[in-house]
């Protein structure tokens, strides 16, 4: 005979015995652009969401060109403070 549910307590440790599911897929194609960036060249956690802001309000083809020249002129060094200098450039020539 199935009791069912004998106290409230048993809400809380069916929830918590359910499989996690896996983390979830980003909502964006921006998204995953940028974790992309962020694994490839090791951006700190102090500075990802600024990698989430340049891959949002960039063009895909100029973060990717960013990323590249990056890994091809920056052998040395922190390769995630080239990305950004080389990033940054483009909003001055941009603006003028």
């Amino acid at each position: 005979m199935d009791k069912g549910m004998e106290k409230i307590g048993d809400l809380f440790v069916q929830k918590s015995k359910k499989p996690s599911s896996r983390p979830q897929a980003p909502a964006y194609a921006w998204q995953d652009l940028a974790l992309g960036v962020i694994k490839e060249l090791n951006i700190p956690d102090f500075k990802r969401s600024a990698v989430f802001k340049v891959c949002k309000l960039r063009p895909r083809v100029y973060v990717e060109k960013c990323l590249n020249d990056t890994k091809e002129l920056c052998q040395t060094g922190e390769k995630w403070k080239y990305f950004f200098k080389v990033a940054a450039g483009g909003a001055k020539n941009r603006n003028s």
